[in-house]
């Protein structure tokens, strides 16, 4: 811990929630699977477009894949807030509120001060609600918003490491349940999501750690990989987004899809493979858009939405 004492107070603090971000993902994950693997789930179609590998029977493998314009056309977490303001599951005051911080932050960028106002708002939103809820109307909205939105590309990926007996997981910022939700529907084995707190399955409006974004996608993959005996030096992992190099970076067999610029440079420079699902290569957009009327608001608004339950 020595080698550490460089590191201030706030750097050090955000590494632990970092941690504990991830590490209460792959409990949820693991736990969300366990309960679902004696469920029936959706085929994936065999598609054309598939990896090189995986070596067929390394139980010591597994697959990761970031959720949006990996494996998703887009913001999961837009498509989710289109289905919950559709429901009235939101106020006019609090739609407001939301736009003006997606204001902020396309103008601003990701100020830490701003981003934890939104936060503690769209936590705000789900306190009081049951998690069963929030889970039933998350199975109405994949089928209205998702399920036509998903890369039949990056559905052949997956479906090569399940044929090859090995375990793929989504990874994502959206709440753990919606991407449990996606993971079941996709015949996935499961999910790592940003992971909230409830008690007696009532949203407590508290996060366990932090979003599980950029460096905590990586903690929660470390996580996962220690508790299901992976070797990450087998394994492979899907992003589309430089935000994503951490958790990429831990694996030996990393995956450009649809890349933004900045990881397509990275890939091409340590020879990762690339693999493009777009329409003509051009890059797709997934922020929301500028504020003005609920398309503005739903993507952020949502981000509090579904999120796992920490059980005491």
């Amino acid at each position: 811990m020595a080698a550490l004492g460089w590191i201030t107070p706030r750097r050090r603090s955000a590494t632990a929630r970092s941690v504990l971000a991830g590490e209460a993902a792959a409990e949820a994950a693991r736990k969300n699977a366990q309960e679902s693997a004696a469920e029936s789930a959706e085929g994936i179609a065999q598609q054309p477009s598939e990896p090189d590998f995986p070596v067929v029977g390394d139980v010591h493998a597994a697959a990761f894949f970031d959720l949006d314009n990996t494996v998703m056309q887009g913001a999961s977490l837009f498509h989710f807030g289109r289905g919950l303001y559709k429901r009235r599951f939101f106020q006019k005051r609090e739609l407001a509120r939301f736009a003006w911080q997606q204001v902020w932050f396309r103008l601003a960028g990701e100020d830490a001060e701003h981003m934890q106002d939104a936060r503690d708002s769209a936590l705000s939103i789900v306190k009081g609600h049951r998690v069963s809820e929030l889970m039933t109307i998350g199975e109405e909205i994949y089928d209205e918003y998702m399920a036509e939105r998903i890369w039949p590309g990056t559905r052949a990926l997956a479906q090569a490491h399940l044929d090859a007996g090995q375990k793929v997981w989504l990874v994502t910022a959206a709440p753990v349940e919606a991407a449990t939700i996606i993971a079941r529907r996709l015949g996935l084995t499961g999910a790592l999501g940003t992971v909230a707190e409830s008690i007696g399955g009532v949203y407590t409006g508290k996060l366990v750690g932090e979003p599980l974004h950029g460096p905590a996608k990586a903690e929660a993959v470390r996580a996962l990989a220690a508790a299901e005996g992976l070797d990450l030096s087998r394994c492979a992992a899907y992003s589309d987004s430089a935000n994503d190099i951490p958790m990429l970076s831990l694996v030996g067999h990393p995956y450009a899809v649809n890349p933004d610029a900045r990881l397509r440079k990275h890939a091409r420079e340590r020879g990762w493979r690339l693999r493009d699902y777009r329409t003509g290569r051009k890059a797709a957009k997934v922020g929301i858009p500028a504020a003005a009327g609920v398309g503005a608001l739903a993507g952020g608004a949502a981000a509090a939405v579904a999120l796992h339950r920490r059980r005491r």
